[in-house]
């Protein structure tokens, strides 16, 4: 389990326990909220369990993972629209609906564990692509996921199999 609190400087940030380390991590730009909903920009709190992960097609750094990271490429993507049947599901591209494209030009899906927030029960409208993933340089607010410095989510995936649990509260 590794445990996620805000920052008392900033709601936008937080800092990870795990074991004896203790990490720096950017949430949401909404804070972190109880009632998620798509678009919020909010970090969803409650425990999130990692169901997959998946990494950047190409990209050279290797890292030793308990969860089998997928390599994404052109045609992968994500859907966020809330009224379509593939909502917060990966799909293929070219797709008609709302979605994010998973391979990125910057560094942010590098490397990615996908947590169960509205995955294995799905709510309309109570968010989508909600992941673990690299941040940006300088720790810029997420749109609702946890991202970490990339050396440390590089440190964190050999101990971060399926089943763990990502614990957001506040306090």
């Amino acid at each position: 389990m590794l445990a996620i609190r805000p920052s008392p400087l900033d709601p936008r940030r937080a800092h990870v326990r795990f074991g004896p380390l203790t990490l720096d991590a950017a949430l949401g730009i909404g804070g972190m909220t109880a009632f998620k909903r798509e678009g919020d920009g909010a970090t969803p709190i409650g425990s999130l369990e990692v169901l997959s992960g998946f990494r950047k097609g190409g990209y050279k750094a290797i890292a030793p993972a308990r969860v089998e990271l997928h390599r994404t490429g052109r045609g992968d993507g994500w859907c966020d629209a809330p009224g379509h049947a593939a909502y917060n599901r990966p799909v293929r591209l070219p797709f008609a609906a709302s979605h994010e494209k998973l391979l990125r030009e910057d560094c942010l899906y590098n490397f990615v564990l996908v947590v169960d927030w509205n995955f294995r029960q799905r709510r309309r409208g109570a968010g989508s692509a909600i992941f673990v993933h690299v941040a940006k340089p300088g720790f810029p607010p997420t749109q609702g996921c946890i991202a970490f410095r990339e050396r440390d989510l590089i440190r964190l995936l050999p101990h971060v199999g399926r089943g763990a649990r990502f614990l957001v509260r506040r306090s």
